[in-house]
């Protein structure tokens, strides 16, 4: 069940990086500009956004997200949190959950 989950939840682009350079391309950038922007402030190649052993060590460290949960380890919104202030761009669920709790 363990490797059907991973392997189902990897179809997203958590198991890489493809979540996070989707986010930059809604904020208008072309898909080459958001690879690079996204290797840059994670400090990989851009490469390495496709690697998905080397994404799981870089989110594991960054507390990003990964497709299995974790002890300890960030999800949900506390994830969309670190991927906001890692990204430097708002995420609307980050925005209003800071209104509302007063943020």
């Amino acid at each position: 069940m363990t490797v059907t989950h991973e392997s189902t939840a990897g179809m997203c682009g958590i198991r890489s990086a493809g979540d996070l350079v989707f986010r930059m391309e809604l904020q208008k950038m072309k898909i080459n500009d958001a690879k690079a922007y996204v290797a840059q402030k994670l400090g990989v190649s851009v490469a390495d956004l496709a690697d998905c052993a080397q994404m799981k060590e870089v989110r594991e460290q960054l507390d990003i997200g990964t497709t299995m949960l974790r002890p300890d380890g960030g999800v949900g919104i506390q994830t969309k949190f670190r991927i906001a202030e890692l990204l430097g761009i708002p995420i609307n669920s980050v925005e209003n959950f800071k209104r509302h709790a007063g943020l």
